[in-house]
C-alpha cells in the first residue's frame, strides 16, 4: 500500500469510485423513501431497486465485451457522464415539483446501466494501471471503499433526505461529475490490449457480439480454476446473505430497537475497513488457496452463538469476525484470477463472473424470510450453517484452487498460469 500512496493513476481512480460508490450508497437509500412518499406502495418503492439491479445485469454481459475492444477511460467517463445527468435530472425534477414514477424508475435504471458499463472496465483498468506486485494491496484497497461506502452512505442519505428529498440525488450527481473530473487526469493508456489471430478475424456486426461474447462464457468454462471460482462466488453470496439477512430479521422479529439492529451493519463496515487494511500483509504471507479455504469456512462456527443468543453485539460481532478476514481472502484469490486472465478477456470474464455472482442476490432475502417463516429463530440460523457448509465444499474440493502458492510464487504470464492450472 506504501507504493500506491503515490501512484498519480491508481489514485485517481480509487478516489473517484470511491465518491462515485459512496454518492450511489446516499441514492440507494433514498431511492425507496421517495418511492414510498410519492406512491404510498412499499411494492412501487422496492421496484425502482429491481430496475437498477435490472439495469446492471442486462449490461455487464455486452459491457465486458466493449470494454475489451475500446479505451477505457473513455467508456468508464462515459458512463459515468450517463449517471451525472440522469441523477441530476431527477434532483431537478424534485426541485421544482413532484416527479412521476416512471422518471424514477427511468433513473434508477440509467444508474444500473452505467454501473454495468463501469465496472468491467474498471476492474480490467486497475491491472493496467499498477504492476503485478501492487496488484493484492490494489484490490484491497478497492475491498475496502466498498465498506466505506456502506457505512457512510446511509447515515448521509438519510440526513441529506432529511433535509430536502433532492440532496441525496444532487450528490449522487455530483460524486458521478467529480468521478468524470478526476479519470480525465489519468496518464495510463487504458486501449484495448492487441487482439488474438482468431478475434481479430472474427464477423463483424450482432455476429461478432455473440462471437466475443462467447470467448470470455467459453474460457471461464473451460478454465477449472474459474470454473470453481464462478460456482464458489454465486453460492458463497447467496449463503453469505442469507445468513445475514436471517440474524437481522430475526432482530427485528424480536422487538429490537433499530438503532441497535444499525449497529450491526456498522460493525461490519468497520470490520470490512480494518481487513481491507491488513489484507496486504496477509495475502503476502499466506498461500492464496489455503487463504482462500480457510475465509470460506469462517462463517460456520460463529453460527452456534448467533443462533443461541439472538443479541445485537453477538451478532454485530458475528458479522465482523466474518468479514474481517474476508478482504484478504477475495482480494487474494481475487488478485490472482485478474493475473492470469489473458488481457484481450479481462473485461469479459470479470464481467462473466460478475453477473453469475450478483445473480443470486434477489434470492437471498427472499430465502432468508422463509427460513424464519416456517423454522424457529435458532433453527433457521443453523439451517443457513448448512448453506454455508455446502458452499465452503467448492473451493475446499477443488485441487485448482487449494494448490494457488503465495503471490511470490504466481506465475509471471497468463499463458504460464492457464497451462499450470
Amino acid at each position: 500500500m506504501t507504493s500506491l500512496r503515490g501512484h498519480h493513476d491508481f489514485r485517481l481512480l480509487w478516489i473517484g469510485q470511491t465518491v462515485s460508490q459512496l454518492g450511489a450508497s446516499i441514492s440507494s437509500f433514498a431511492f425507496p423513501l421517495l418511492g414510498f412518499a410519492l406512491t404510498g406502495s412499499t411494492l412501487l418503492a422496492s421496484t425502482i431497486g429491481a430496475v437498477h439491479l435490472l439495469g446492471l445485469v442486462l449490461t455487464l454481459l455486452p459491457a465486458g465485451v466493449l470494454a475489451d475492444r475500446v479505451d477505457k477511460r473513455r467508456l468508464m467517463r462515459g458512463a459515468l457522464l450517463a449517471g451525472t445527468l440522469g441523477y441530476a435530472s431527477l434532483a431537478a425534477a424534485l426541485a421544482t415539483g413532484a416527479p412521476h414514477l416512471a422518471h424514477l424508475l427511468a433513473v434508477a435504471f440509467v444508474g444500473g446501466v452505467a454501473a454495468g458499463l463501469f465496472d468491467p472496465a474498471e476492474s480490467a483498468a486497475v491491472r493496467q494501471v499498477v504492476t503485478r506486485e501492487q496488484l493484492p494491496a490494489a484490490l484491497s484497497l478497492n475491498q475496502a471503499r466498498q465498506h466505506v461506502a456502506s457505512l457512510t452512505g446511509g447515515p448521509l442519505g438519510g440526513l441529506l433526505y432529511g433535509l430536502t428529498r433532492w440532496a441525496p440525488f444532487l450528490a449522487d450527481a455530483a460524486s458521478y461529475a467529480l468521478a468524470w473530473l478526476l479519470l480525465g487526469r489519468l496518464r495510463t493508456d487504458l486501449g484495448p490490449a492487441p487482439r488474438p489471430a482468431d478475434e481479430a478475424d472474427a464477423p463483424a456486426g450482432l455476429r461478432a457480439l455473440r462471437h466475443e461474447l462467447a470467448q470470455g462464457l467459453v474460457f471461464v468454462w473451460r478454465h477449472p480454476f474459474m470454473r470453481v471460482l464462478t460456482l464458489w462466488s454465486a453460492s458463497a453470496n447467496l449463503a453469505i446473505n442469507t445468513l445475514f439477512g436471517v440474524a437481522v430479521l430475526r432482530l427485528v422479529t424480536l422487538g429490537v430497537h433499530p438503532f441497535r439492529i444499525g449497529l450491526v451493519e456498522t460493525a461490519a463496515g468497520l470490520a470490512g475497513i480494518v481487513g481491507a487494511v491488513l489484507a496486504p500483509r496477509i495475502i503476502e504471507r499466506t498461500p492464496t488457496g489455503a487463504l482462500t479455504v480457510l475465509i470460506a469456512w469462517t462463517p460456520v462456527p460463529l453460527l452456534v452463538p448467533m443462533a443461541l443468543w439472538p443479541h445485537p453485539a453477538v451478532v454485530g460481532a458475528g458479522v465482523a469476525l466474518v468479514l474481517l478476514p474476508n478482504a484478504a481472502g477475495n482480494a487474494g484469490i481475487g488478485a490472482y484470477r485478474t493475473l492470469i486472465t489473458p488481457d484481450h478477456l479481462l473485461a469479459r470474464v470479470q464481467s462473466a463472473m460478475q453477473l453469475a455472482s450478483m445473480s443470486v442476490m434477489p434470492l437471498s432475502p427472499l430465502l432468508a424470510g422463509l427460513l424464519l417463516e416456517v423454522l424457529p429463530g435458532t433453527v433457521a440460523v443453523l439451517a443457513t450453517g448448512l448453506v454455508c457448509a455446502l458452499s465452503a465444499l467448492v473451493p475446499t474440493l477443488s485441487r485448482t484452487v487449494r494448490s494457488v502458492p503465495r503471490p511470490d510464487r504466481w506465475p509471471t504470464s497468463p499463458e504460464v498460469a492457464t497451462v499450470a492450472t
